[in-house]
């Protein structure tokens, strides 16, 4: 997930960021997709770890994001690199900073938030499941199966190219990251009064 700002935006880095909110925190902007997306609620959990009461402004789509933030509407936006390649390839936005545990491949010059001093770490993911009462056996297979695709070097470019990374792990540690979101989701959604519609 990264944090864009139109390309002539004099918003380089979250240090310009965070100045300009705090000047006027109501007036400050963040557009995201959906109430409740990830995008959103990762501007919630920036909002919160920099106790900087910003305003997010919910869209319906990555289209609505970027059409706000390039008319100006919005000072930046939070959304997925597979959906804001092409406004960062074409030089429409860019990116001033990444929410993963390290700098991605796609974006190796663009820090993380954590090294920019803001404590806040969102990895977005994906996963393949089973029903659950699936015997281990079949699970194991299936999981030892995914693992060797993904590790192909092939597979790892296309998903590259498609602006994502392509990483396996093993049920239990896919387990544990499910957790860790529902809790770490929970609370923020809790603190921003988040309500399901």
């Amino acid at each position: 997930v990264l944090i864009v700002a139109k390309a002539d935006s004099p918003l380089h880095d979250v240090k310009d960021i965070l100045a300009e909110a705090r000047k006027a925190p109501a007036n400050f902007t963040i557009g995201t997709i959906s109430p409740g997306s990830t995008q959103n609620v990762t501007a919630e959990l920036i909002k919160s770890a920099t106790g900087i009461p910003m305003t997010i402004v919910t869209y319906r789509s990555t289209p609505d994001v970027l059409t706000s933030l390039l008319r100006g509407d919005t000072a930046v936006a939070v959304d997925s690199f597979t959906a804001l390649k092409s406004a960062i390839n074409g030089g429409q936005v860019r990116a001033i900073v990444a929410t993963g545990e390290t700098r991605s491949p796609m974006q190796p010059n663009v820090p993380t938030l954590k090294e920019s001093g803001v404590n806040a770490v969102v990895v977005g993911w994906n996963s393949l499941v089973a029903p659950a009462k699936t015997p281990k056996q079949v699970v194991d297979y299936l999981n030892s199966n995914i693992r060797a695709v993904v590790a192909s070097d092939d597979f790892k470019k296309r998903i590259l190219d498609l602006g994502s990374e392509a990483k396996a792990s093993t049920p239990e540690d896919l387990g544990n990251r499910l957790n860790a979101d529902i809790k770490m989701w929970g609370d923020v959604i809790k603190k921003a009064g988040i309500e399901a519609h």
